[in-house]
């Protein structure tokens, strides 16, 4: 058996992490630990797994941990989990700044332990299908993306008490929590951009910005937008791919059009078809089907079972965040950030 514990139920989608762990047959949840006793313990009574109040026990009992806390407290678990020896997996964003970042990157070294970045937009075959048009030169040479992400949690009263707008514990707001997704699609996609400008505010009166957009520049001359809001009543068009040769659309891959936006989901357009109309492509976004963020426990389950190296590594993790901290840096000071 896989012994797997969860460290911190404070983000919502340890739950879904648990119900995919629980899904598989050689995968045991050995225990769930919390600095928030009352939620580790409801939390573990409603998966049936026991609740250890000691991290150092939690870590003896199990072969790996999946981090799901306050993203502050990241930085402070893996250490603790790489000093046991102990495989992990992380909630994204991967830290609140670069420096808690580095610390991550050399506990992960220094106990040699397997690390995986939780990135989910990583297995929907859609942004697969948008990788396959972009590097087999489907669109021709690219020289605009637009990527909006995000929810409308925000225009619940609640959400302004949830840890999720406390800037010490989340790091950030919308730009941070919602774009990282962003970030890494582009990271991924097209390489690292050379250089950010980008803007932000608090239509809600949140400690942390709950809109923002920011735009990176890249060294072939592509730019690339990210548009993130905690206040999305609706949306639709969620990337949007430009090139020379050809179009690519799709919606339905984030909070604010999941529910709202109907097939097909994937539209492309290239110059050489003989009608000038959009090809769909038979593609439903994992969003769409369901359990999005349990693909990343079943990977990660998946990479402890057969020793490889999980698909998305520490590095991912590092550089989408650098993508948002330069924009953070960008709006501190008004003037574009070379990355």
């Amino acid at each position: 058996m896989i012994r797997i514990a969860i460290l911190s139920f404070a983000h919502y989608h340890a739950n879904f992490w648990a119900e995919a762990f629980q899904a598989e047959s050689d995968v045991a949840i050995t225990a769930i630990w919390d600095d928030d006793a009352e939620r580790g313990r409801e939390a573990a009574t409603r998966f049936g797994v026991p609740f250890v109040a000691d991290l150092d026990t939690a870590l003896a009992g199990c072969d790996a941990v999946a981090v799901c806390s306050e993203t502050h407290a990241h930085v402070a678990l893996i250490e603790r989990a790489a000093r046991a020896g102990r495989a992990v997996l992380c909630e994204k964003p991967l830290a609140t700044d670069l420096a808690a970042a580095g610390r991550i990157a050399a506990a992960v070294a220094a106990g040699g332990i397997a690390f995986m970045q939780s990135f989910p937009k990583r297995f929907d075959p859609v942004s697969h299908a948008l990788r396959r048009l972009v590097a087999d030169g489907t669109l021709g040479r690219i020289g605009l993306v637009r990527i909006r992400h995000g929810h409308f949690y925000g225009l619940d009263p609640e959400f302004a008490r949830r840890w999720y707008v406390d800037p010490a514990r989340a790091g950030g707001g919308a730009l941070l929590d919602e774009g990282v997704h962003a970030a890494d699609f582009l990271c991924w996609t097209f390489g690292m951009p050379v250089g950010v400008i980008a803007t932000a505010s608090s239509s809600l009166g949140l400690a942390v910005e709950d809109q923002a957009i920011a735009v990176f520049d890249y060294a072939d001359g592509m730019t690339a937008e990210i548009v993130t809001s905690f206040s999305f009543a609706a949306a639709d068009i969620s990337i949007e791919i430009y090139g020379t040769q050809g179009t690519a659309l799709v919606s339905g891959v984030d909070l604010a059009s999941r529910d709202i936006s109907s097939g097909p989901f994937l539209r492309v357009y290239t110059r050489d078809q003989s009608t000038r109309e959009w090809t769909n492509a038979e593609l439903v976004p994992q969003f769409k089907r369901g359990r999005f963020h349990h693909q990343n426990a079943i990977a990660f389950a998946a990479a402890l079972r057969t020793r490889q190296p999980p698909p998305v590594t520490l590095d991912d993790g590092v550089r989408a965040l650098t993508l948002i901290v330069r924009a953070y840096e960008a709006i501190r000071t008004h003037s574009r950030i070379a990355i």
